[in-house]
């Protein structure tokens, strides 16, 4: 293994630092706090649990267990098995938020990430798109819908993920590109659609 170079170590903590779970869990309460207040953080900090906690636990459980490799899944046949569960995950929070009458917005974001997850799915049985930037691209554009256009100022952040994802040989070029547009599309459209 060849020794870390500061380019890669700076790759290394972006990929760590912005990966799909944190995005979720800064995003969801930054949502539900600034439309709804303390209930929107507890709203959110609910669907947090099924779109990042839990999911961040059955990819742990799956490392202890040696039928996954590391946390980010690296394996794109081992995804075809991780994203199922994470939409299963996230499909109860969004049952419970329906059936709850959870606020508008949070519900329309949980359902923008389970949106999300059906064309990854897809391209992932061929191809191994790039989920860190189809996360940060979707929400990027879903906190501009709910906020305001300013929100998309931080699309430089999903280049950044995006560049560190292909300098540690994560994904191509075209594989970061290709997960932020389905991110961005399939979210933000869905999130539109749905508030």
């Amino acid at each position: 293994m060849a020794e870390p170079t500061t380019k890669t170590t700076w790759a290394r903590r972006v990929t760590d630092g912005v990966e799909p779970k944190n995005v979720i869990i800064a995003m969801l309460p930054l949502l539900g706090v600034l439309r709804y207040g303390w209930k929107g953080l507890g709203w959110a900090a609910f669907a947090a649990l099924f779109a990042a906690v839990v999911p961040t636990l059955f990819i742990q459980r799956g490392i202890r267990k040696g039928t996954l490799e590391d946390r980010h899944v690296g394996h794109r046949q081992r995804r075809l098995v991780v994203i199922p569960f994470i939409m299963l995950s996230v499909l109860t929070s969004l049952a419970v938020m329906l059936w709850l009458d959870a606020p508008a917005d949070l519900t329309a974001m949980v359902l923008a990430m389970l949106a999300s997850l059906v064309p990854i799915l897809v391209i992932t049985v061929w191809w191994k798109v790039s989920i860190h930037t189809a996360v940060a691209g979707g929400a990027v554009v879903c906190l501009a819908v709910a906020l305001g256009p300013w929100w998309l100022l931080l699309a430089p952040v999903v280049a950044l993920i995006g560049w560190s994802r292909v300098v540690l040989r994560d994904h191509t070029a075209a594989q970061t590109v290709a997960g932020a547009a389905v991110g961005a599309l399939t979210a933000g459209l869905t999130f539109w659609a749905a508030r």
